[in-house]
């Protein structure tokens, strides 16, 4: 039992693997509320960061789509 509570805890505190990083499904990060409430308040600096993470979230999000749609054209688009 050890040995799981330690790799668990390994797995909190360390990189994420490749399949925790890909999204799942479910709600998208809420980067359009993000964005303007950076931008209601006024903080420019909070507005930079709020840029940054969309931009990082639509970088990865492309390649994953590019990535999907390779895999269903490999397949024909069917089943």
């Amino acid at each position: 039992m050890a040995t799981k509570k330690g790799s668990t805890k390994k797995k909190a505190s360390g990189t994420k693997s490749a399949a925790a990083a890909r999204p799942t499904g479910g709600a998208v990060p809420p980067y359009g509320e993000a964005i303007r409430q950076a931008t209601a308040r006024g903080d420019v600096a909070e507005m930079r960061k709020a840029a940054a993470s969309a931009r990082k979230w639509i970088k990865d999000a492309q390649a994953a789509l590019e990535t999907l749609e390779k895999r269903i054209a490999k397949t024909g688009g069917t089943k």
